[in-house]
C-alpha cells in the first residue's frame, strides 16, 4: 500500500557532490512531511533532514548542516536530497521517511510512520 524507493546512492569522491530521490507511493502526499536518515555501520540510525508538507520549511541535522539541502516535488510525489561538499563521515545507507508530524520536530525521534529500503552512499578516494 505504501512505498517508499530510494535511488541515487553511490561511489563519491571526498568534496563531490550526490542528489538521492525518493519515490512514494502513497496516497495524499502533500499532507505528509518528509525526510531523511542514515546509519553507518556499527552506529545508530540518525536524522539528516526533513521538509515540511509544502516544502516551505526544511530542517537539518549540524553534521549537515550548510552542505546538503532537502526539496520536494508534490506533483511527482517525490522528495530530493543534494549532498554537497561530502565527507568520508557522510558514509552510509541513507534512507527515506514519511510521516504526518511536523518536520520540525524529526530531529529528536527515533521511529517514524514509513521507511524506504535505503540506498548507500559511500564517499572516498
Amino acid at each position: 500500500q505504501v512505498q517508499l524507493v530510494e535511488t541515487g546512492g553511490g561511489l563519491v569522491q571526498p568534496g563531490g557532490s550526490r542528489r538521492l530521490s525518493c519515490l512514494a507511493s502513497i496516497l495524499n502526499f502533500n499532507y505528509y512531511s518528509m525526510g531523511w536518515f542514515r546509519q553507518a555501520p556499527g552506529k545508530e540510525r540518525e536524522f539528516v533532514a526533513a521538509i515540511n508538507w509544502n516544502g516551505e520549511s526544511a530542517y537539518y541535522a549540524d553534521s549537515v548542516n550548510g552542505r546538503f539541502i532537502i526539496s520536494r516535488d508534490n506533483e511527482k510525489n517525490t522528495v530530493y536530497l543534494r549532498m554537497n561538499t561530502l565527507k568520508p563521515e557522510d558514509t552510509a545507507v541513507y534512507f527515506c521517511a514519511a510521516d504526518r508530524r511536523t518536520a520540525g520536530s524529526w530531529y529528536r525521534m527515533h521511529s517514524l510512520a514509513y521507511w524506504g529500503q535505503g540506498t548507500q552512499v559511500t564517499v572516498s578516494s
